[in-house]
């Protein structure tokens, strides 16, 4: 089955490019594609500044993409009202199939060191990691999660100093939630994790990660699931990872804190760095400690400890 999806393409100021791809995140529920650049240089200095860029976002192929495309145009011409300087230029509209889609991002998708020994390698690449290397081995597909977006960096960072921590000779459990292409999930096992729980509720998004499980011996180590965190039974947890956007993890706060164990360690991303304040409000009333707040381009991620029971 050839499956065709609508294109909406957004060229906007590069300022105004994390603004515009979180809320066509939201809008398309799919997930955007932000523009690679091609540069010929020896040296990052070398490169001159972007000054724009080009943001794509998904829909099924239909008379309701017309009705995105308006929408997606108001809330361009919004932006321009409120920046000095930018003049809107309206959304284009095409068509795709959703195989090109899928594949086409794979050129640019290479070999990734995160943290200290975190190794993100594409399916269809070899290379020779070294002795300490924890490698995973990810072919995202249409789910999100390649590693090279600075949201699941961060939590892998996170994640990574949050496990090499732990008490010796404790296994701590983990839950995923919006587990996306899986990359988090894998990492934790990878990293000692016992018990490793993936939930998102877009079952194309859990068949990719159950694909990447697989190819990296996985599969039988965690255990993947649709269900809603707020549906979720009596499980609790060391460690949670929730990487989705500011708002839905407000949302969340209270069964996030309610499935992590007493002294366990929340881990929240999806933030861009002007939300951090509503996120950090939105967990103030609950009982956990704030620990730190690792920053990378526009985005942040927050790491709270659940207090004891007085």
């Amino acid at each position: 089955m050839n499956e065709t999806w609508d294109e909406i393409s957004c060229h906007v100021p590069a300022e105004l490019a994390d603004i515009v791809a979180e809320y066509l995140t939201e809008l398309s529920s799919n997930g955007v594609c932000t523009e690679n650049r091609v540069v010929d240089a020896f040296s990052v200095s070398e490169i001159p500044e972007s000054l724009s860029t080009t943001i794509r976002a998904y829909f099924p192929s239909g008379e309701t993409s017309l009705a995105r495309l308006a929408e997606i145009e108001t809330f361009l011409n919004g932006l321009s009202g409120r920046e000095t300087g930018y003049r809107a230029v309206p959304p284009e509209l095409s068509r795709v199939s959703a195989e090109d889609w899928s594949t086409s991002w794979k050129v640019n998708f290479k070999p990734l060191r995160v943290g200290r020994r975190l190794l993100i390698v594409p399916s269809w690449e070899s290379i020779e990691p070294d002795a300490d290397d924890v490698v995973l081995r990810i072919d995202p597909g249409m789910a999100f999660g390649t590693g090279g977006h600075e949201t699941t960096r961060l939590c892998l960072e996170m994640l990574e100093n949050i496990m090499d921590t732990m008490p010796l000779m404790h296994a701590p459990s983990v839950l995923d939630v919006g587990t996306g292409s899986g990359i988090l999930a894998m990492a934790a096992v990878q990293l000692g994790a016992q018990r490793v729980c993936a939930l998102d509720i877009d079952p194309q998004a859990l068949e990719v990660a159950r694909e990447n499980l697989a190819a990296n011996g996985l599969l039988e180590q965690v255990e993947c699931s649709t269900t809603p965190l707020e549906s979720l039974d009596g499980s609790f947890f060391d460690v949670i990872l929730a990487n989705i956007l500011a708002e839905e993890l407000v949302r969340l706060a209270p069964y996030l804190t309610r499935h992590l164990v007493d002294g366990g360690s929340l881990v929240l991303s999806g933030i861009l760095a002007e939300k951090e304040a509503l996120v950090r409000n939105g967990f103030a009333s609950r009982r956990l400690t704030y620990q730190n707040t690792l920053r990378q381009g526009e985005w942040v991620a927050i790491r709270y400890m659940k207090e004891a029971n007085a």
